[in-house]
């Protein structure tokens, strides 16, 4: 994943996932739009493994969307930087914490946890738009 600085990116944590699954076309009209601006909205392996189940039936919608973003590996530089995040939080999730560290500043998040995700983002010192899903 390059990108130039400045670029603001679309990042997406389960909870989008989730929603897109259960029906809410905004997240894909969303990611639909980023794509078409030239913009590529990102995730990470660890928030694939949380929602991802095979993509058959109503899993469709979340095969449909991994289509049309980026996945980040969530490999030891990730996971090295979310775990030191953690630690500075007193949190747990390190799903929640590689999403968090995947961002700079003026990203937008759609999570469905943006307390939890607003808690890493201070901590990280990354000001980033949490958009409820």
């Amino acid at each position: 994943m390059t990108r130039a600085r400045g670029d603001v990116m679309l990042i997406l944590d389960a909870g989008a996932f989730i929603a897109a699954e259960r029906g809410n076309r905004e997240i894909l009209a969303r990611v639909k739009w980023e794509r078409r601006s030239g913009r590529a909205p990102l995730t990470n392996g660890g928030v694939v493994a949380q929602v991802w189940r095979g993509g058959h039936g109503r899993q469709g919608r979340v095969a449909k969307l991994l289509a049309g973003i980026d996945v980040a590996a969530l490999d030891s530089k990730l996971g090295e930087r979310a775990g030191m995040l953690l630690a500075r939080t007193g949190g747990s999730d390190a799903i929640d914490a590689a999403v968090v560290c995947l961002a700079r500043d003026g990203d937008d998040i759609l999570t469905s946890d943006p307390a939890d995700l607003l808690r890493l983002a201070h901590a990280a010192g990354t000001h980033v738009e949490l958009i409820p899903v």
